[in-house]
């Protein structure tokens, strides 16, 4: 990593807020290059906090973009840190309803051009392309990194019409917690307790909602920019890794959009920024393939930014299963368009006779975390003791074989029961036995006739299911097998079916996997700074004699034949920031089950988050209990909030509720 000391214009930074229509302020972070003529304005826009949680990451780039003649721009959403307002849904209209009015303010500024670029990962890749759907006249440009087109199928709710249970679950719990942080003193001044007061009256669990719309209906098709790609006038940069659990994004905008102003980058990278050097790598110049498209799109400067293949991949060579790497080995290719004459669907027939899948309860419990950031737990383990519990089929890789895109399986399933799930994982086995997962899909039997239905199988009746798995750039070595591993349960990223234990009969005359194959030729043109970033922002992390909890735990009770995973999502402990504030989180997930028992499935997120500033005497908490568990017809969930101001309690509420589970 390089830091950039010198740059080619003077910056200054400023915290202002920014009027909406309905004259609620929202807090602003401006950096700007000290030039008497305007210039561009990028804006990142979420919720996430930029005077703590998101400010180490925000001061890697923002000022970077400034000294390159930028105005960088980042603001908090209404009702998060310290802008006004009250929370609401994530997403919701008034969201983007805001984050067009703030697009507009930017424009209008003496010291903005009237162009305006955004950005952002995550949830702010999220509202940077539902934004631009919604076509505010001053933005031109977007990049978007690890984000979705699709809130419904490619996001923390569902998968493949099941309730993603590992993080529909921790995500909202999540979220729940830190939405119920304070505003900070330091900068909105004595309003902040009563900021903080009316900010939690109107808080409310947000998994009661999604799981409250189990089909993909009008809740998530609100948003979801698959619905109409044609609404998007800005020009996208779509970037995702394969680590990355939307990562298909990329391929869909690749796809979708107009080639004149799309471009797509897919690297082996978690769900982070590629520049910031966290596993896997390798890390790329991120922030100065970024100013190539803000220079291109903005400033109007031939760049080379659209002389860039269609669709830059990486496909990784073949390694050993590990839940972390620091750099994995491949290269680059090149391609003109998305679906690419480079790439052929080939077919693997399935053999044998019907085999009946009834996998215990537990399968998945080797799946890894959903949402990779790059710690030393987050990807799958060796893959053998879930194929173990699964169903399998191999085909030997006679030369060495390059898979680039979303391998398909279609499989004739007989089912006794009206309800399940169907499980298909790609592993990499090596001549020693070794398993390394690829790639995976997920299909909600109700949901195989339309993501929007549920439709209820036959008992008896046998018919042939289809569905895509993730997208993957990956190489196959001669000698190795390509193993399809079928399972009837994945827990906990899979809410297991009442009747999941039943399993069903898999057929593999009529059933095959289609791999989308890749001529076996690199890109040599294909190239990348070395990362590079401004000077970090200067936080401490104290250091503890306490020895740190496991990551993934897995504690299994043999006479019971229970499972239990403990996760430690490791969002970022204690860090003293540079204008005073101690900050603490701590955050623990629990997921149970019975490896007999589809309904013994219960998951728990505990939060706990302190606030202090010693020079204040300010010390503000919150502690957060969430659980779902389920019977055969409801799914119930139990929510608590406490928060206290020094010693005083402020706020206490539980929330307790019954949902009827009408497809997950």
């Amino acid at each position: 990593m390089h830091i950039r000391t010198s740059f080619p214009y003077e910056t200054t930074h400023e915290d202002l807020r920014i009027p909406l229509p309905d004259g609620t302020l929202l807090y602003a972070r401006v950096w700007r290059p000290l030039t008497d003529e305007p210039v561009p304005a990028i804006l990142e826009y979420l919720p996430y906090r930029l005077t703590d949680w998101t400010a180490p990451r925000d001061w890697q780039r923002h000022p970077w973009y400034a000294g390159h003649g930028y105005a960088s721009v980042r603001v908090d959403v209404r009702g998060h840190g310290n802008s006004q307002g009250m929370p609401g849904d994530a997403y919701s209209a008034t969201e983007l309803a805001d984050g067009v009015a703030v697009v507009r303010w930017l424009a209008a500024q003496p010291w903005c051009d009237g162009k305006v670029g955004m950005f952002g990962i995550s949830w702010g890749g999220f509202d940077s392309l539902r934004i631009a759907a919604l076509a505010p006249e001053p933005l031109k440009a977007v990049v978007t990194v690890c984000s979705t087109d699709d809130r419904y199928d490619n996001d923390v709710h569902y998968l493949g019409g099941s309730v993603l249970a590992v993080d529909m679950h921790a995500w909202a719990a999540t979220l729940l917690a830190l939405v119920s942080r304070p505003p900070d003193p330091r900068y909105v001044g004595e309003a902040w307790r009563d900021m903080w007061l009316k900010r939690l009256e109107e808080v409310a669990p947000l998994i009661h909602t999604w799981l409250d719309h189990q089909t993909r209906d009008r809740y998530w098709q609100h948003g979801s920019v698959r619905e109409d790609y044609g609404t998007i006038d800005a020009a996208v940069l779509a970037v995702g890794g394969w680590h990355d659990p939307y990562r298909d994004t990329v391929l869909h905008l690749v796809e979708h959009l107009p080639a004149d102003r799309v471009r797509g980058l897919i690297g082996p990278w978690s769900h982070q920024y590629p520049d910031r050097g966290l596993p896997p790598g390798p890390a790329i110049g991120f922030l100065q393939e970024t100013l190539r498209w803000w220079d291109h799109w903005l400033k109007g400067v031939e760049s080379g930014a659209m002389r860039e293949p269609l669709l830059r991949a990486y496909v990784s060579d073949s390694h050993p299963p590990a839940t972390v790497y620091d750099t994995l080995p491949g290269r680059w290719v090149g391609e003109p368009a998305w679906p690419s004459p480079n790439v052929s669907m080939v077919s693997h027939a399935l053999e044998g006779t019907p085999l009946l899948v009834r996998s215990p309860q537990h399968t998945g419990v080797d799946a890894g975390r959903f949402l990779p950031l790059g710690n030393d737990a987050d990807l799958p383990p060796d893959q053998r003791e879930e194929d173990a519990r699964s169903v399998c089929f191999e085909f030997q890789a006679d030369e060495e074989t390059w898979v680039l895109g979303r391998p398909r399986v279609r499989l004739r399933l007989t089912c006794e029961v009206p309800r399940g799930q169907v499980i298909a994982r790609v592993c990499d086995v090596a001549p020693d036995g070794a398993s390394t997962l690829v790639t995976r899909g997920v299909l909600n039997l109700s949901a195989r006739q339309g993501r929007d239905r549920a439709v209820p199988w036959e008992p008896g009746v046998t018919e042939d299911v289809e569905f895509e798995l993730n997208g993957i750039g990956h190489a196959f070595p001669a000698g190795h097998l390509v193993r399809l591993a079928v399972s009837s349960a994945y827990w906990p990223w899979i809410w297991p079916q009442p009747d999941s234990a039943a399993g069903f009969t898999l057929d593999p005359e009529g059933s095959f996997l289609e791999l989308p194959v890749r001529t076996r030729e690199s890109a040599s043109g294909i190239a990348f700074e070395e990362p590079e970033q401004s000077e970090p922002l200067g936080v401490n992390v104290p250091v503890t004699l306490d020895e740190p909890r496991p990551e993934r735990l897995v504690v299994r009770d043999v006479a019971k034949g229970e499972w239990r995973l403990e996760v430690d999502p490791r969002y970022g402990g204690t860090r003293v920031y540079p204008d005073g504030l101690e900050f603490t989180e701590d955050a623990l997930e629990t997921y149970t089950i019975n490896e007999s028992d589809p309904l013994s499935a219960r998951a728990r997120s505990d939060w706990a988050i302190e606030l202090h500033r010693p020079e204040l005497a300010w010390r503000a908490t919150v502690r957060t209990r969430s659980e779902i568990n389920c019977d055969g017809t409801d799914f119930s969930t139990s929510n608590e909030v406490i928060c206290t101001d020094g010693d005083e309690v402020v706020f206490h509420r539980t929330w307790e509720k019954r949902i009827p589970r009408t497809a997950g």
